[in-house]
């Protein structure tokens, strides 16, 4: 494969790079080539946790953030010896629609977001923010749920995710420690009876999409969205089924005038592609042409055998991985997905696999 020449010094170099952010602010990222390089072009692999909640809290009436938002919170994520922290965030709530509490929305749930990202960025953590909710009644087979408000996962985004993201992007331009992952989980294949071409279409050109009511957002439109503003952020972009399918992204890949462009890819024990074969036929070539980040990596298990397993593959390919998720446990495992059992970063067992992975690493020298 592409990386096969350099493999036997690239994971290492990009490790110490990985660690080495937790010594100085956040850096600035670009892409170059296959790789994401920071400001002086050192290869940086990215290894980290999503955040969830504040996609959810805003919408049900229950605040922004769930759990602590502050810079004790943060300190606790840093000593497991992570470099990224992926936010989801909900259209609804930021662009301030109607149907959200106003304590919650609009400026209130914006400057939240700016602050708590001020805070990563500042103690040496690179922001991921992932529109994870949007507006748009989806019916049709794997439906979160049959509401045409942004309280669930729906197949691609409703044409209020342009406004969304000129919004985001000019809030955040100039900050390029700040990634933006356009959409979650896609799976408007699916709303088509698993019509991959049609799916595929849909996700890059939008508009009236088989299966789906509402008028889509294409990656395009998004990627333009953030352009327009000035914004040379990097910009994530996940692939079909929810995110696990990439085999048609280096064919259908938005244009981007910055060329600042990732794939990102997501793995759970419970998804098609879950196995090492899959990962070597679908998911390596790809990494041969572009930066993949895996922005959800996790499983139903309760020990983390899975994370494990493909967090090592990725790692062999200077891949970066972001595990889901940091929030106190709800639910006894399995079928819970937390890290960990409280916000002090005590961890879960599943959390304590995950760790310990982080802190084998190599430091820098």
């Amino acid at each position: 494969m592409a990386l096969a020449g350099c493999a036997s010094a690239a994971p290492l170099r990009a490790r110490a790079a990985s660690a080495a952010l937790h010594r100085a602010s956040a850096p600035a990222l670009h892409v170059s080539g296959n790789s994401l390089v920071s400001a002086d072009g050192t290869r940086v692999v990215l290894r980290g946790v999503d955040r969830s909640g504040t996609e959810f809290e805003c919408v049900q009436g229950r605040g922004i953030f769930n759990g602590p938002s502050d810079q004790a919170s943060i300190t606790a994520m840093r000593a497991w010896d992570i470099s990224a922290v992926r936010v989801p965030l909900n259209e609804a709530c930021w662009n301030g629609d109607s149907y959200v509490a106003a304590a919650y929305a609009g400026p209130s749930y914006r400057h939240a977001i700016e602050a708590y990202v001020s805070l990563l960025n500042s103690s040496g953590l690179v922001a991921v923010l992932d529109l994870h909710w949007t507006d748009g009644s989806y019916t049709g087979s794997g439906a979160g749920c049959h509401s045409a408000l942004a309280v669930c996962q729906k197949p691609m985004p409703d044409v209020s995710a342009i406004r969304f993201w000129r919004s985001v992007a000019g809030a955040f331009k100039g900050d390029d420690a700040v990634i933006f992952d356009l959409f979650n989980e896609p799976y408007p294949e699916i709303a088509d009876h698993g019509n991959e071409t049609e799916g595929w279409r849909c996700w890059l050109h939008g508009g009236r999409c088989a299966g789906i009511g509402y008028r889509v957002a294409g990656m395009q439109s998004l990627v333009d969205a953030v352009r327009s503003t000035g914004a040379d952020n990097v910009i994530m972009l996940g692939g079909l089924a929810w995110a696990n399918d990439l085999t048609g992204w280096l064919s259908y890949q938005p244009a981007d005038p910055d060329h600042d462009l990732i794939a990102s890819w997501h793995s759970y024990n419970f998804n098609a592609c879950h196995v090492r074969s899959c990962w070597a036929s679908q998911v390596a070539r790809v990494i041969a042409r572009v930066p993949v980040i895996a922005g959800e990596i996790g499983d139903r298990g309760c020990r983390g055998a899975y994370i494990e397993d493909v967090a090592a593959w990725l790692d062999s390919q200077s891949s970066g991985y972001l595990a889901w998720s940091w929030d106190v446990a709800r639910r006894s495992c399995p079928g819970g997905s937390g890290l960990i059992s409280s916000y002090d970063g005590t961890p879960t067992p599943r959390g304590a696999a995950y760790r310990a992975l982080l802190r084998s690493l190599p430091a820098p020298a």
